[in-house]
């Protein structure tokens, strides 16, 4: 094996001296919605690789140099067995370790198993280790445009489940893409509020985290792969994440998550110095306040709560709140125009015989939907007597 050049060995130092907490880990979105054959700790491996990668820089011999000390901190292994059982996870990985990605194309889907780290070398007697990607994963890792996440490595570092590895990459890629709207644009106001509560049905899940033949009773599911999950995701990382569950029928059909998002005064990818930014969260805060105290006095408010559509949180909830004033009020008044507030009245019966039994968190996109449908037939029956007029 030829010796490392000079510029190597410069890379390789700047990547040792890299504090593991100002690290990121950028990967394009395909590979984070695909299946992770593999445990954590190879997992964690191979982020902790790829955190070493310059996304700014060309990537020579697709390699990295990775220092055993920031290894051994990342994982917390102190102990004098560490080397050989650094030597068993990498083994491991490179026997046991690959991805499973699909993605969509014109006439269909196409399928790739890749092993991402197929070398690695080091010695006994210093401190670098050489990490070499695979050519087939690379597109994954650099000269990224679009349709990639960023993550910081601190977050992962205490995360001590493949399942929450997994679920942490996967929330962090939504609520990048609803950071990144919220201010850029482009998306309808109701796209951008799903980044930040996406929904993944069952099947979805079960196939990312790899758990298709595994916990094959909901309840099982639930706790290894959600409950567990989550916990270490809140303790440990940026985020708070809750999660609802959505029944078809009598089983539950999907998941929905709510992220929210910690602050953290030195995080810059909170970008809390990006005046743009700031300035239009501020303006934002201020429209929802206004809007959810517009709510607080309508009648509607009252009458959703009379029929058992609002709980109490969700009376108590800003958002909520804003939500309804701006999306469901306008079409409650269009109804009360052709029908009166009896026909406002009679409609949330309606809603409110056919919710019993769901689960429905974000209230607000529910009661938008119902009154959306129920126009349109309200439209069609008016037009119909016009015409028989």
């Amino acid at each position: 094996m030829p010796s490392i050049s000079e510029k190597q060995e410069h890379q390789k130092q700047v990547l040792t001296l890299n504090d593991i907490e100002k690290r990121k880990v950028v990967e394009h979105n395909n590979l984070i919605t695909s299946i992770a054959k593999m445990d954590k700790t190879p997992l964690k491996m191979f982020e902790l690789a790829v955190s070493c990668i310059d996304t700014e820089k060309p990537l020579e011999d697709n390699t990295v140099y990775l220092s055993k000390r920031d290894l051994f901190a990342f994982f917390k292994v102190s102990d004098n067995d560490k080397h050989s059982r650094f030597k068993e996870a990498v083994e491991k990985m490179q026997k046991q370790a690959f991805f499973k990605i699909k993605e969509k194309k014109d006439k269909g889907f196409e399928f790739e198993n890749i092993v991402p780290i197929p070398y690695v070398k080091w010695t006994d007697y210093n401190d670098e280790v050489l990490i070499r990607f695979s050519p087939e994963i690379i597109p994954y890792l650099v000269n990224l445009k679009k349709n990639f996440t960023q993550h910081a490595l601190s977050d992962l570092a205490e995360l001590n489940s493949k399942y929450s590895i997994i679920l942490y990459r996967w929330l962090s890629m939504n609520y990048n893409q609803y950071e990144h709207y919220s201010v850029k644009g482009g998306r309808r106001e109701e796209q951008v509020e799903s980044y930040r509560n996406p929904t993944i049905s069952i099947k979805e899940l079960r196939t990312m985290t790899d758990t298709v033949k595994l916990y094959k009773e909901f309840r099982d599911l639930d706790k290894r792969v959600l409950k567990e999950s989550l916990e270490e995701i809140n303790t440990h990382t940026s985020f708070n994440v809750t999660y609802d569950k959505i029944k078809k029928g009598r089983s539950i059909d999907s998941i929905i998550f709510h992220i929210q998002k910690k602050f953290v005064a030195d995080d810059p990818s909170y970008k809390q110095d990006d005046e743009a930014y700031l300035a239009d969260k501020a303006q934002k805060e201020i429209e929802e306040g206004q809007l959810a105290l517009q709510a607080m006095d309508s009648r509607y408010t009252k009458m959703l709560g009379e029929h058992f559509l609002l709980s109490y949180l969700e009376l108590m909830d800003k958002a909520t709140l804003a939500g309804l004033q701006k999306h469901v009020y306008p079409l409650y008044d269009e109804l009360k125009e052709l029908r009166g507030l009896n026909g406002v009245k009679d409609h949330l019966s309606y809603v409110a015989d056919k919710k019993e039994g769901t689960t429905k968190r974000n209230i607000a996109k529910y009661l938008k939907k119902a009154i959306e449908q129920y126009l349109v037939t309200v439209k069609i029956q008016d037009k119909t007597q016009d015409t028989d007029i």
